[in-house]
C-alpha cells in the first residue's frame, strides 16, 4: 500500500471526472471477458463438436459446469486478493491466461479430458477478467452515481454478447469451429491495453477519505445475517435459470425450427436488451429502493424464459430474448450495490466473491440439468424451459424478503485507524 494525498475532483456529474475513463476501460474489459464470451458462445459449438467427435450434450455441458464450479471455489480467494492488491495485478495476468486457454481449444482432439481441463483453466481466471474484478475499483471512484457506474461496466457484458455470438457463428460457418476458437482468443485480448493504462483505485486525500472504504461488517458477521443469504439464494436461483437456458439457447431454438443465424441473432438481442435494462437499472437504483427493482427485473426474466419455452417462430424468439435480456442479470447489477449498502466495503470483494460462489453453483447445475434432461428425452421439451422460468419466479418472490432500509449487522466496523493509508493504485 502506498500513502498518497492526491487531489481528485469529486464532481461525478462532470464528463471530466477522472472516474469516467476508469469506468470506460472497465466496460471494454468486461465486454471481452469470460462473462460474454463463454456463456454466449458455448451453445454455438455444441453441434460442431458433436459432429466432429460424437460427444453427448450432457458430457459437453459438464465442461461448462466444471468451469462454474471452479469459479465458485476460487472467487472468494480472488476477492481477498482484490481487497489487498492493485486490481491490475490480478486482472492483467488473468486476461492473458484466459485468451491463451480459449485459443488452445482450436487444437482439440477427440480426448474429452482435454476439453474439461481447458474449461477448468477458464474457470480459474474467469472472475479475474469479468465485472467481479472491476467492481471494487468502480466503488472507490463513485458514490453519487455508483449505481449508474456499476451498470455501465456491466453493459460491457451485454455489448459483448451482441457482437461476439454473430462473429463466432460467421467464423464457424465460413472457416470452421477451430478458427472460431482462435478468433475468441484474439477478442479476449482486446481489453488488455485500456486496463493496463487506466484501471486503478481512486487516490484519496486524507481529509476527504470515504470512511465506508475501510469500514464494514466482518466476513463472519455478514455470513450470520439474513440479507447476505437471501442475496446468495436469489443469485443461485437466477444463475441456474440463466445459464441453464443461455448455454443451450441456440440449440433449443434451432430444434424448434428456427435457423442457426436467427438463433445467434436471438442471443445478440438478449445482450442488446440487457444493455438497455442494465442502464435503466443503474439509473433507477440510485433513486429508488434497489430491492424492489430487483424483484421487477427478475419477474421480467421469468416471463421471457416462459415465452422462449414455446418459441416456434423467429419473431417470438426475438421478443422472448428481449424480455429475458432486460430482466436477466439482476444478481450482477443489484447485488454489489446492496452488498456495499448493507455491509460496507472493508471486506466487499470477499463477500462479493462468496456471492459469486452461489452464482457458480447455480450456473454449474443449470446447464448440467438441461443437458441431462436432453440426453434422456432426446430433445428439448418445453417443460424443461418452463421449469427454468419457475426457478426465476421463485427468485423474484424471495427478493421480497430483502429489507428496504440499509442495515448494519453486529460487527460492523467503524475503525478508522487506516485512514492515513489510501487505496493502492
Amino acid at each position: 500500500m502506498i500513502t498518497r494525498a492526491v487531489p481528485v475532483p469529486d464532481n461525478e456529474s462532470s464528463i471530466y471526472y477522472a472516474g469516467w475513463p476508469v469506468a470506460i476501460a472497465a466496460f471494454v474489459g468486461v465486454m471481452t471477458s469470460f462473462a460474454p464470451i463463454v456463456p454466449y458462445t458455448f451453445s454455438l459449438f455444441l453441434n460442431p463438436l458433436h459432429a466432429a467427435f460424437g460427444w453427448q450434450r450432457e458430457a459437453m455441458s459438464g465442461t461448462f459446469g466444471l468451469a462454474a464450479i471452479t469459479v465458485a471455489l476460487v472467487s472468494p480467494g480472488i476477492g481477498g486478493l482484490l481487497d489487498r492488491f492493485a486490481p491490475r495485478r490480478i486482472i492483467l495476468p488473468s486476461i492473458v491466461v484466459f485468451a491463451i486457454a480459449l485459443a488452445s481449444l482450436s487444437r482439440l482432439s477427440s480426448n474429452l479430458h482435454r476439453f474439461y481441463l481447458t474449461y477448468f483453466v477458464l474457470g480459474l481466471v474467469a472472475n479475474g477478467t469479468a465485472q467481479f474484478a472491476y467492481t471494487r475499483t468502480i466503488l472507490t471512484w463513485f458514490r453519487k452515481h455508483r449505481g449508474f457506474a456499476l451498470a455501465l461496466i456491466l453493459t460491457g457484458s451485454g455489448t459483448g454478447s451482441i457482437v461476439i455470438p454473430p462473429i463466432t457463428q460467421w467464423v464457424i460457418e465460413h472457416h470452421g469451429w477451430r478458427d472460431a476458437y482462435l478468433t475468441l482468443g484474439g477478442i479476449a485480448l482486446l481489453g488488455l491495453p485500456l486496463t493496463a493504462l487506466l484501471v486503478r483505485n481512486r487516490p484519496v486525500q486524507i481529509q476527504d477519505f470515504d470512511e465506508s472504504l475501510i469500514s464494514g461488517a466482518t466476513v463472519g458477521k455478514a455470513l450470520k445475517s439474513a440479507p447476505f443469504w437471501i442475496l446468495a439464494i436469489i443469485i443461485m436461483l437466477s444463475a441456474f435459470s440463466e445459464n441453464g437456458l443461455v448455454t443451450n439457447m441456440a440449440a433449443i431454438l434451432t430444434e424448434h425450427g428456427i435457423t442457426a443465424s436467427a438463433a445467434a441473432l436471438a442471443l445478440s438481442v438478449r445482450g442488446g436488451s440487457g444493455i438497455i435494462g442494465r442502464l435503466c437499472t443503474g439509473f433507477l437504483i440510485d433513486r429508488f429502493p434497489p430491492q424492489r427493482i430487483q424483484t421487477c427485473i427478475l419477474l421480467l426474466s421469468a416471463v421471457g424464459t416462459l415465452i422462449l419455452a414455446f418459441a416456434g417462430r423467429a419473431s417470438v424468439a426475438l421478443f422472448g430474448s428481449a424480455l429475458l435480456g432486460i430482466g436477466l442479470g439482476s444478481e450482477a447489477d443489484v447485488a454489489p450495490y446492496l452488498l456495499a449498502q448493507y455491509f460496507g466495503r472493508k471486506h466487499f470483494s470477499v463477500l462479493y466473491g462468496l456471492t459469486w460462489t452461489a452464482y457458480a453453483v447455480g450456473g454449474a447445475t443449470g446447464p448440467m440439468m438441461v443437458g441431462h434432461l436432453y440426453d434422456r428425452a432426446g430433445s428439448y421439451l418445453p417443460s424443461f424451459i418452463v421449469g427454468l422460468a419457475c426457478v426465476a419466479f421463485a427468485a423474484a418472490i424471495i427478493s421480497l424478503f430483502l429489507r428496504r432500509d440499509p442495515i448494519r449487522p453486529a460487527g460492523y466496523s467503524e475503525d478508522l485507524t487506516l485512514a492515513k493509508v489510501s487505496l493502492e493504485e
